[in-house]
C-alpha cells in the first residue's frame, strides 16, 4: 500500500513538473497542492480563507452515455446525478467542480446532501464518516468556455485535475476542479 502511494506520488509530482515545462510556467507550491492532493480541497479552502460556501450552478439527474458511464465505471443507462458548483469566499470565485455520482452507490442519506445542492462534497464526505480514497487521474491546462469566463471574468487559461473518489474498491464519484492559471500564484 505504501509503495502505491509513493509510485502515485511521483507520478503526480512527474504530471506536475511534466505541465510547468509545457506550459513554460511554475506553478506556486499552493496551486500544487491543490492540483495533486488527495484530501479535500475544501478543507485546504478553509484553512485558506475560512469557511468556504458552495453555489450550485446546476443539478441533475440523468442516464449515463458512455462517456460518463466509463467515467464512473458503470453501464450506460444508469442514473447519475451530475452536479455543477462554483467554490467562494464572498464574491470571489475560487474553484469550479463538476461532478458525476452514479446514485446506485450512495447511501439514501447522502443522496438526499447531494441532491439539497450547496453542500461541498468533502464535507458531505466527512459528515458521514465516509471512508474512501481519491486517485488522481489527470492535471492539464484548459481553456476556459464561456461560463468559466463569466464565473471568473477572466479569458485565461484554467489548471484543472480530474480525480475519483473510492469507496469500497467502487467509484463514488467522478470529479473535476479548475481555477485560473494566475489563482493562488501568491499564497
Amino acid at each position: 500500500m505504501a509503495k502505491d502511494k509513493n509510485e502515485a506520488n511521483k507520478r503526480l509530482i512527474e504530471k506536475i513538473n511534466d505541465l510547468e515545462e509545457d506550459y513554460g510556467q511554475t506553478f506556486s507550491n499552493t496551486q500544487k497542492i491543490l492540483l495533486t492532493t488527495d484530501g479535500s480541497i475544501t478543507a485546504i479552502l478553509d484553512v485558506l480563507y475560512g469557511k468556504i460556501t458552495l453555489d450550485t450552478l446546476d443539478q441533475h439527474l440523468e442516464n449515463a452515455d458512455e462517456e460518463r458511464a466509463k467515467l464512473v465505471n458503470v453501464d450506460v443507462g444508469e442514473e447519475i446525478n451530475f452536479r455543477e458548483v462554483i467554490m467562494h469566499k464572498d464574491e470571489q470565485p475560487l474553484i469550479y467542480a463538476i461532478s458525476h455520482v452514479p446514485l446506485g452507490r450512495c447511501s439514501k442519506e447522502v443522496c438526499a446532501d447531494l441532491l439539497r445542492a450547496d453542500i461541498p462534497i468533502g464535507r458531505i464526505l466527512k459528515n458521514y464518516k465516509i471512508e474512501s480514497r481519491r486517485e488522481v487521474r489527470n492535471i492539464f491546462i484548459e481553456k476556459p468556455n464561456d461560463t468559466l469566463k463569466e464565473l471568473f471574468n477572466t479569458d485565461e487559461d484554467f489548471l484543472a485535475r480530474d480525480y475519483v473518489i473510492i469507496n469500497h474498491d467502487e467509484i463514488l464519484m467522478w470529479i473535476k476542479e479548475m481555477f485560473p492559471v494566475s489563482y493562488f500564484a501568491e499564497i
